[in-house]
């Protein structure tokens, strides 16, 4: 008895057997859902428009015939924007934003503090530690005080001058063009919803659900699934992760 109740308990702990779908099978169910173009390069001009690329949504424009859905002035001063902030310049993108609406940063204290933040990565950059230690100490260390809440980011900043080699440290990642598009993208999502429009682009959002249902999928079965958005390449993995070969060169078209 003890023995068939170790066996029920033994089966029970066995993982079901996965699905499998070939990539030909799975093809076909791609070449089955039916797309509308027009939808999809609404996709793409929503994306062009919120993330402020005025010279490519212009000429998206006459090749798909969607018009954009915001004034493309209005696009021009979030690219003006943008490209100080991602070239350092940061006290002209704060010229640039007050210009367009001076209470954006009046009335959003965390974001003006990851401009100041930013600033304050700009002087340690260029080596104006002086300059820099003398911001911290006047302008941002009584705003953390002000928001305890930014107190941790800016000993993070502060953290550059402990070591000699700064791209080197455990904080490097500030001197990233990474940190830079950060603060740029949380400013251009400020003044769109300033604007009372859509703050954020759609395509990265269904990127990422998409990147979700392939999670879910996984546990369920072994079916070809995109690994690089880049090139949207079917990938199929046998059961010790290794591409499966007559996969690799297969693409969404």
């Amino acid at each position: 008895m003890a023995a068939g109740i170790q066996q029920d308990i033994s089966m029970s702990n066995e993982s079901p057997t996965k699905k499998s779908q070939s990539i030909e099978e799975w093809e076909h169910r791609l070449d089955n859902v039916k797309v509308n173009k027009q939808d999809l390069n609404r996709l793409v001009m929503n994306y062009l428009v919120i993330e402020g690329y005025k010279d490519a949504a212009e000429q998206f424009s006459l090749e798909s015939g969607v018009s954009p859905s915001l004034d493309l002035e209005s696009i021009q001063e979030r690219m003006e924007i943008r490209h100080a902030i991602q070239s350092g310049d940061i006290d002209t993108a704060i010229g640039l934003v007050n210009d367009v609406n001076p209470e954006i940063l009046d009335t959003d204290p965390q974001l003006f503090f990851h401009l100041q933040q930013q600033r304050l990565i700009e002087m340690i950059r260029v080596g104006d530690y002086a300059g820099a230690l003398e911001f911290a100490t006047e302008e941002m260390a009584p705003r953390g005080i002000e928001h305890p809440e930014f107190l941790e980011e800016l000993e993070r900043t502060m953290a550059l001058f402990a070591f000699p080699d700064m791209h080197k440290s455990p904080v490097a990642e500030l001197l990233h063009a990474s940190q830079r598009q950060k603060t740029a993208g949380e400013l251009n999502a400020a003044i769109l919803l300033s604007q009372s429009r859509e703050k954020n682009p759609r395509l990265p959002e269904l990127l990422r659900l998409l990147t979700w249902s392939q999670e879910q999928l996984d546990d369920r079965m072994t079916y070809p699934r995109i690994e690089d958005f880049c090139s949207a390449k079917l990938v199929v993995r046998d059961g010790d992760g290794n591409i499966v070969d007559d996969a690799i060169d297969s693409t969404i078209s």
